[in-house]
C-alpha cells in the first residue's frame, strides 16, 4: 500500500521517544510505501485534496532516522491510509487539517478519525466520563478559579489545548492569587511561562484588582499527590489495552511528562483503571480511534490522548513489546 503520514518535520523526531518513527518502521516492514508531509503542505483546490510530500525511508538508528527519496504532489485520495501524527497544540491550524482530511473518507482510512479528533479535545474528552475524573472546573472566569482554590487549596491549572506539560502550573497553598501565571499584568514573567513568543490562553483584561477573564477557558483540578509515585499512561489499540507504564516526575517537578524530565517505570493496571478502560472501549471503537493514550493519576482519569498519542517506544523497552505491530494489525483489519 501507499500510505501517508501527516507529521511535524521528520528532523524533529527523538529516537528514544517517537511513536511516529515506530509506526513508520512497522509500515515499511510490511512492505508499504511511506510518504511524509507536514500540515502546512495540505491543500484543497476544487474537490482535490493534495499535499507536497516526500517518499521517505525510515531507519531504526538514532544517528540517521530517515532519508528522503523523492518529492511529489500527491492526490491524497489515492493513499490507502493516512496517519494523523503531528503534535498539538490543538489550534486553528490543527483544526483546519481535520476538516480537509475528513473529506477523504471513507475512501481513505485516516487514523485517528479526523472528525473524532476535532470533536474530542483530549482534556475535554474525559468529561464524558466524569464519574472517573477528579473534581474538575473548566472556565475562563477568574472568580470561579478563586472559589475552586478556596475549596481545594492546592490546585493545578492546565491550558485546554496544550500538550506534553506545556504551561501546566500548580498553585500551592500560600501562593498569591491571582497566581502570577494568571495575572494579566505579571511582573516578572514566571519560570513556568516557557514559550515567550507563542500565544497563550493566559491573557486577559483586568476589570478590577483580582478579577479578570482569561482569553479562553482553562481546566482546574485539585493537585493529586499520587502523581509523585507516577501517573499512568495506558495505551489502547482499537479499544483494547496494549500496555501500561508509570511516568515518574523529576525530583523538582510535579509534571510526569517525558519532555520535562519524567521517566518510565513498569506498572500494573489497578482494578479501577481496568474499569476505566472497559468504559472507554466502546466509545473509542465507535469514534474510529485506533490508537489512544489515556492518563490516570491514582485511580482518576485525567486525559484521553487521541491527537498524536505517544508512549510506544518506552513501553516496548520496558516489556519487550512491539506495540506498533498491534496498531498496524488493527489498521489493516479495517481496510
Amino acid at each position: 500500500m501507499h500510505i501517508a503520514i501527516q507529521m511535524d518535520p521528520p528532523g524533529t523526531m527523538k529516537y528514544a521517544t517517537d511513536t511516529t518513527l515506530r509506526l513508520a518502521l512497522e509500515a515499511q516492514r510490511r512492505g508499504h510505501a511511506v510518504w511524509v508531509f507536514t500540515p502546512d503542505k495540505l491543500t484543497q483546490r476544487g474537490d482535490a485534496i493534495t499535499a507536497t510530500a516526500e517518499r521517505t525511508t525510515f531507519y531504526d538508528r538514532p544517528d540517521a532516522m530517515f532519508e528522503t527519496r523523492e518529492s511529489a504532489r500527491l492526490d491524497l485520495s489515492e493513499m490507502r491510509v493516512i496517519l494523523l501524527r503531528q503534535d498539538p497544540p490543538f489550534d486553528m491550524a490543527y483544526l483546519s487539517t481535520t476538516y480537509l482530511l475528513e473529506r477523504l473518507q471513507p475512501k481513505v482510512l485516516v487514523v485517528n478519525d479526523p472528525a473524532s479528533v476535532r470533536n474530542h479535545p483530549e482534556k475535554l474528552f474525559p468529561v464524558v466520563f466524569s464519574e472517573f475524573m477528579p473534581p474538575t472546573l473548566v472556565t475562563a472566569d477568574s472568580a470561579e478559579i478563586a472559589a475552586f482554590r478556596r475549596e481545594f487549596s492546592d490546585i493545578v491549572i492546565k491550558p485546554l489545548y496544550g500538550y506534553a506539560g506545556h504551561d501546566v502550573v500548580r498553585v500551592k497553598p500560600g501562593d498569591p492569587y491571582p497566581h502570577p501565571f494568571l495575572n494579566p499584568h505579571p511582573a516578572p514573567l514566571p519560570r513556568e511561562r516557557e514559550s515567550l513568543t507563542s500565544p497563550s490562553p493566559f491573557q486577559g483584561e483586568g476589570r478590577d484588582e483580582g478579577a479578570f477573564n482569561l482569553r479562553e477557558p482553562v481546566m482546574v483540578q485539585p493537585f493529586l499527590p499520587e502523581v509523585k509515585t507516577g501517573d499512568r499512561r495506558i495505551i489502547l489499540i482499537d479499544g483494547e489495552i496494549g500496555g501500561t507504564m508509570a511516568r515518574i516526575p523529576a525530583e523538582d517537578d510535579f509534571r510526569a511528562n517525558f519532555r520535562v524530565g519524567g521517566h518510565p517505570e513498569k506498572a500494573e493496571i489497578t482494578p479501577r483503571q481496568q474499569e476505566i478502560c472497559e468504559a472507554l472501549r466502546p466509545e473509542l471503537k465507535r469514534l474510529g480511534i485506533v490508537l489512544a493514550g489515556i492518563d490516570c493519576i491514582g485511580d482518576y482519569l485525567t486525559e484521553i490522548n487521541i491527537t498524536s498519542p505517544t508512549g510506544i517506544p518506552a513501553m516496548n523497552r520496558l516489556y519487550g513489546y512491539t506495540l506498533e505491530a498491534r496498531v498496524w494489525d488493527a489498521i489493516e483489519s479495517k481496510l
